[in-house]
């Protein structure tokens, strides 16, 4: 019988922010991320340079999450680390500290699912704040990810519908690139939307059969756009940066929304669901809270603090295996590929 309470550590290396957090059952006591500055001067992720970044971060992480929780290291019940999916130099540092400290400790190993883990960050309990009712839709957009996830419990989750090439957020980065902002670009993107008109500039909408998604002929259409204004006008983006941002927002928007919509008539499942870095977009969170309006949905979007790469999501996760008894061994290695 494991003794109470519980407390779960749980540790997030799978890109290039290094957290780590510490769970009492349902509840969390600490999470603690550290980014990493370097990627700025190269407009994106750099693998190598991120795991060597991990490498400095991951003790003084850890330290502190264990030490804003209130607790010591041999006060923890189980270690739950992010197997995947991610790059294979982040989750190798991540895995490699995770099981070297659960050896020391001598307590379980729990091995945590990225993507599910983002839908789940929804079951850290908060007083006075409800979780989703199954089933549930999850709508998951982050940089590397786009996904309609239909929940049905806890660790029963299907994806019904994906990209068919790049991620939303990607998308996001990848038009702030191309206007001349800074990586990560999405953030600004969504700053200077506010001020701008969203219909100002139309951008194509792909016509993708069933629940699935495309945002690579956005992107093109969108670079072809920027170059021939251009050509016309070289202060054209400086002059209205604010219209451009407002608008492509609103087209990668509307992509995601007009899909979840078609999804939750096709599954008749109307409590719906967000995670995933992209949702602290705010043109996302407004556009649902809209159509939730509209359509009757029973509408959940996560804390900031929980949409992007955090170490509490994968607590939470490593909670609920660990009380089904769901342990890894020694020789668990990471899967950069990891599917839900």
């Amino acid at each position: 019988m494991a003794k109470e309470p519980i407390f779960i550590l749980g540790i997030e290396s799978s890109c290039d922010d290094t957290s780590a957090a510490v769970s009492r059952g349902e509840f969390m006591l600490s999470n603690v991320t550290a980014g990493q500055e370097v990627h700025r001067l190269y407009g994106g992720v750099v693998p190598e340079l991120a795991s060597r970044a991990h490498q400095q971060n991951i003790l003084p992480v850890v330290d502190t999450a264990i030490k804003k929780a209130g607790i010591q290291k041999e006060d923890l019940s189980a270690i739950a680390f992010t197997r995947g999916p991610g790059l294979m130099g982040s989750l190798l540092v991540g895995t490699s500290f995770a099981k070297a400290f659960a050896l020391g400790l001598q307590i379980p190993l729990i091995e945590v699912n990225h993507m599910q883990a983002h839908i789940l960050a929804h079951f850290i309990r908060e007083e006075g704040k409800a979780v989703p009712a199954f089933p549930f839709l999850c709508l998951t957009v982050s940089g590397g990810h786009t996904q309609i996830v239909r929940v049905d419990d806890l660790f029963e989750m299907h994806i019904i519908g994906e990209t068919i090439d790049d991620a939303a957020g990607e998308a996001f980065d990848k038009a702030a690139k191309i206007i001349g902002l800074p990586y990560p670009g999405g953030p600004l993107i969504d700053q200077y939307a506010k001020l701008g008109n969203p219909d100002a500039f139309g951008f194509p909408h792909p016509r993708i059969p069933d629940l699935n998604f495309s945002f690579s002929g956005l992107k093109t259409s969108f670079l072809y756009f920027i170059e021939a204004r251009l050509r016309l006008d070289s202060g054209f983006v400086e002059e209205r940066r604010n219209d451009i941002c407002a608008s492509i927002q609103h087209t990668i928007v509307s992509i995601l929304t007009d899909k979840l919509i078609l999804a939750s008539r096709q599954t008749g499942i109307r409590t719906i669901a967000l995670a995933g870095g992209v949702s602290a977009n705010s043109g996302l969170r407004n556009a649902l809270q809209e159509q939730a309006s509209k359509m009757g949905w029973d509408l959940f979007i996560p804390k900031f603090e929980y949409c992007t790469d955090n170490a509490a999501m994968i607590a939470i996760t490593g909670y609920h295996k660990f009380m089904r008894g769901e342990f890894s061994s020694q020789g668990i290695a990471p899967a950069p590929r990891y599917q839900i």
